[in-house]
């Protein structure tokens, strides 16, 4: 007769911050078997009031920052500040031998990025970077073609990211001369230096294209170029049905791999040979319905017990991180 598994101990994790646009992205760690929520902070009192009548927060222990990171057994904290206090909270985290996941971007200064990351390793502590697209089935699926050579040398790369943002989210956003770049770009930058590594030259061109009188630079594109590769970068805030048109499309001397939309991925893939269960030609693959940070939560309770290393190392972050700065036009 066989014998039920014994259940995993949770993980105890906490939240810092709700002022993050996916800051409700909690909701998964409290659903999930993985995890014990032990409680929030949110140092802003105008946020906190907001974020109590949330149902992602609802029936939580509120707490300072430093009582959360001092909590007994704590392992491991969400870091879902606005993105100006994303850094200095991390920092706090990672100094405290907390393992973190850190929303995106990774802040404005690359030298404390890069000394935390240091840390983090030299402590065996993991940073998550929450680019939501890293655990997409597309993506997955597209790993592995790269994996097994079947797309041949790739020589070029494009992806879009886009949407029509509100006039108050505008404002918020401005406050970053990288505009939406900055804000969206982050998530195609991880996947184009996934594929192609670090680039040797980036041209950034970020401009104000919209009527609207607000200082937001709302249109941008990035130009990346390695020695037998280049890659385009888009990213606004004004495109109508945006979410319909995110792709990332990768071409290689054997074939062509598009997915398209990146939020509920479908895949368009044009091989030159026969390659495993699939025939030259070209072939639409319908995927699994894709639910943000489910697979990203898994994936840090997996690496946090010890099953397995993080698919995503502290020189990726690093290279992310640096190369969305330079896409964005912001000093690196």
């Amino acid at each position: 007769m066989a014998h039920a598994e014994t259940p995993k101990p949770r993980i105890r994790v906490g939240q810092i911050g709700v002022g993050h646009a996916h800051a409700t992205k909690l909701s998964v760690y409290r659903n999930s078997p993985d995890y014990e929520v032990v409680g929030i902070a949110e140092p802003d009192p105008q946020l906190r009031r907001r974020a109590e009548t949330t149902a992602a927060y609802r029936g939580l222990p509120w707490m300072t920052p430093e009582e959360l990171v001092r909590t007994p057994g704590l392992q491991a904290v969400l870091v879902e500040t606005e993105v100006r206090h994303l850094l200095d909270t991390a920092e706090m985290c990672i100094d405290a031998g907390q393992h973190v996941h850190l929303d995106k971007p990774a802040g404005t200064s690359l030298p404390q990025f890069e000394r935390i990351l240091k840390n983090a390793e030299r402590q065996g502590l993991m940073v998550q970077l929450g680019y939501m697209y890293r655990y997409s089935p597309g993506v997955i699926l597209l790993r592995e073609f790269l994996r097994q050579g079947w797309l041949g040398e790739i020589f070029e790369v494009d992806a879009v990211m886009s949407k029509v943002i509100d006039p108050v989210t505008r404002r918020q956003l401005a406050e970053f001369s990288g505009g939406t770049m900055f804000e969206l770009g982050g998530h195609l930058v991880d996947l184009v230096v996934g594929i192609l590594g670090a680039p040797e030259k980036v041209t950034p061109l970020i401009q104000h294209s919209s009527p609207i009188a607000d200082d937001l630079n709302d249109n941008g594109l990035a130009m990346l170029a390695w020695p037998k590769a280049n890659a385009t970068i888009r990213s606004s805030a004004q495109e109508v049905d945006g979410f319909r048109r995110r792709h990332l499309v990768v071409c290689g001397t054997e074939g062509t791999f598009q997915i398209q939309p990146l939020d509920d991925p479908a895949v368009i893939l044009t091989l030159a040979e026969p390659r495993g269960e699939y025939v030259a030609g070209t072939h639409t693959i319908s995927l699994p319905k894709f639910h943000r940070y489910v697979a990203d939560a898994a994936d840090m309770a997996r690496i946090i017990r010890g099953e397995k290393p993080s698919d995503f190392s502290y020189e990726h972050e690093r290279i992310v991180q640096r190369t969305l700065l330079q896409c964005s036009n912001m000093p690196v």
